[in-house]
């Protein structure tokens, strides 16, 4: 997938999309790490790019259990890669979250339908009665964007590597004057 999305039909196919482009970017931060790395809290806070990752995966589920009316579920899972969780496991749990939301709007004829506001939650609104899902998609893509810089933070503090020379190296692009696909470190091998 390049830099940016092509050009779009319709509204669906533009939320969506712009909600792959952001999982995808989110996603490169992750490329090249150990699982020791994914693991890394590099930074003040107590954020890993593993543990970003999949607190945005559980986050995403946790909204289509909510336009399906499952609940709210427990979305929001921490932010660090536990022992025994992998990098490579986190994202296939990402993928197959990405998979199952893709599914749940294309079943879903009017992107306008509402999604009721859960109620004891104390974060959400006490004075909105419905969401549309439309509104739910756009907030997905805000939230995963939010969270792909954090990412990109996180994996410039542990190893230097930056958004563009990581799609660049994922994609493999030619080496250019203005572009240098990053590559693994001498004396390790990349983990995906």
């Amino acid at each position: 997938m390049p830099g940016m999305i092509g050009p779009v039909a319709d509204e669906r196919e533009g939320l969506l999309g712009y909600l792959a482009q952001q999982r995808y970017v989110l996603c490169l931060a992750a490329y090249g790490l150990t699982d020791e790395q994914a693991r890394a809290t590099p930074t003040v806070s107590a954020l890993s790019v593993g543990g970003v990752i999949k607190h945005v995966a559980s986050t995403e589920r946790a909204w289509m259990n909510t336009v399906l009316g499952r609940g709210p579920g427990r979305g929001g899972a921490d932010f660090r890669l536990r022992p025994g969780e992998t990098l490579e496991e986190v994202i296939s749990e990402y993928e197959r979250v990405a998979t199952d939301t893709e599914e749940i709007v294309a079943g879903i004829d009017d992107l306008g339908r509402p999604v009721p506001v859960p109620r004891n939650v104390p974060w959400f609104p006490d004075d909105v009665q419905a969401w549309s899902v439309r509104w739910v998609l756009l907030h997905l893509i805000e939230e995963t964007a939010r969270h792909a810089g954090h990412a990109d933070i996180l994996r410039e503090s542990i190893d230097g590597a930056t958004a563009f020379p990581l799609m660049a190296a994922a994609e493999g692009w030619p080496e250019s004057p203005w572009m240098k696909p990053w590559r693994v470190p001498r004396g390790r091998l990349a983990s995906r």
